[in-house]
């Protein structure tokens, strides 16, 4: 049992979601264009398509890539694209 009521479990497994391109550009503070760009320089998690005209982005794979973006400017400069 929870030591304090409303206390959550330290990890929850969630299921993945798949976001447009609209949050995932929101996400990460990039143009559609430098999102694309990054993914065929394979420096950018790649989309699921769907369907000919939808394409979907993993949440987790996005928040890993910002995760690491980030890791990778703490006290250097580092070009990711």
């Amino acid at each position: 049992m929870l030591e304090h009521e409303g206390d959550k479990p330290p990890f929850e497994e969630r299921p993945d979601r798949l976001l447009r391109i609209s949050e995932v550009s929101r996400r990460v503070g990039l143009c559609k264009s430098m999102i694309y760009r990054l993914i065929s320089k394979e420096s950018f998690p790649k989309p699921h398509k769907l369907s000919p005209g939808a394409s979907r982005w993993s949440e987790q794979a996005v928040v890993a890539w910002i995760a690491d973006v980030r890791d990778g400017f703490e006290g250097k400069r580092r070009k990711f694209w």
